[in-house]
């Protein structure tokens, strides 16, 4: 359990998810057992991925509340261990996307790989607030992998979901900071509230939110989505536009907790939207 936990399966979860969307709505067809594989090379890439993440942040995971019981501060699993599985699992799972699909989509795969682990957790997350605005790019390509793998190409459609979830993640990420704030201050990490203060990365988090709106609606504007998704999208939004707003406005940290659980949410529903939506199209 706690090599599955250094995979990070509630991250992998979302990452896994937005791109079997990419894969559902790519056009061409892909043999379930191709499929399958995909899906298990981007599965194994993420966790991968998480588990490199957790060997170089062990030292602030130790004075963090929120991860201090992950299992290499909590000495469960030696960084020794966890750094040769994470490689391992990189390794394998790139070279099995390359082999089994192709080599766009098992280089993409490696690109976001390399993101996380060396721009993001080695140099942004440590050095600038923005760290988890750029830093985002990372867990935003899983469409385009998705995709890829049908297709061995890359088009809007898959880069317009990528922008959604680039633009997704500061308010999702900005919201569990600012209510995790006094932990991300003894750790030393600069995260937008500890750096720029609390009423900044709200009224930062409500401009990203308000974007991400805007963008959510390029799919019908493009032609690439329907009615369905343009609807199910405009409510998604409204409520994210909602949480923004009472987090922006309130002096407690509920507003926050609560932007932070819907978001989560928020994700898996409008990509669901992007496959129903796209199903029904084909019908």
């Amino acid at each position: 359990m706690d090599f599955i936990e250094l995979l990070k399966p509630g991250v992998m979860t979302l990452v896994v998810f937005t791109a079997v969307a990419g894969m559902a709505i790519a056009p061409g067809s892909i043999h379930p057992f191709m499929a399958f594989v995909a899906i298990l090379s981007i599965t194994l890439c993420s966790g991968a991925a998480g588990a490199i993440n957790m060997w170089y942040d062990r030292d602030i995971d130790a004075v963090m509340t929120r991860t201090k019981n992950r299992p290499i501060p909590a000495g469960r699993v030696s960084p020794s261990e966890a750094l040769s599985f994470g490689v391992i699992l990189t390794v394998l799972s790139i070279i099995l996307m390359a082999l089994a699909l192709n080599w766009v989509a098992a280089g993409i795969l490696a690109f976001a790989s390399f993101f996380y682990i060396f721009v993001y957790t080695m140099f942004l997350k440590r050095s600038t607030p923005q760290n988890i605005v750029i830093g985002g790019a990372a867990g935003a390509f899983p469409p385009m992998i998705g995709w890829a793998a049908v297709t061995g190409d890359v088009t809007l459609y898959p880069l317009i979901l990528f922008a959604v979830i680039f633009l997704w993640t500061p308010p999702h990420f900005w919201a569990l900071a600012l209510y995790k704030n006094p932990d991300y201050k003894k750790a030393g990490v600069p995260m937008m509230p500890a750096v720029k203060g609390i009423a900044s990365t709200k009224r930062q988090m409500f401009i990203y939110t308000i974007l991400l709106a805007l963008v959510c609606l390029v799919p019908y504007v493009t032609g690439d989505a329907g009615k369905l998704y343009l609807g199910g999208a405009a409510i998604l939004n409204a409520f994210f536009i909602y949480y923004a707003v009472k987090t922006l406005r309130s002096s407690s940290m509920k507003p926050a907790k609560s932007m932070f659980a819907y978001s989560i949410f928020y994700l898996f529903a409008l990509f669901s939207c992007v496959m129903i939506d796209n199903a029904i199209a084909g019908l």
